[in-house]
């Protein structure tokens, strides 16, 4: 277990982690169709994806509570 103080940061890298693989592998069977190999290439283009993915996030992230906060209500 972690400490909460990793909290946000840990739900980046399991979001990035998450969305990166289903994108890419949504691209590679769009570009490729399921040939022979596809788990291969899929993994290939998803982890490198994913390293980009998560600093993505982690910069995102706060710009986009930002904006969510200015376009809903406080009750």
């Amino acid at each position: 277990m972690f400490p909460a103080r990793f909290a946000p940061a840990l739900f980046g890298f399991i979001l990035s982690g998450l969305m990166s693989c289903m994108v890419s592998g949504i691209s590679t069977s769009l570009t490729l169709g399921f040939v022979p190999g596809f788990f291969s290439i899929w993994m290939g283009s998803w982890l490198p994806s994913w390293a980009v993915a998560f600093p993505a996030v982690l910069v995102v992230a706060p710009v986009t509570r930002r904006i969510v906060a200015k376009l809903v209500r406080q009750d």
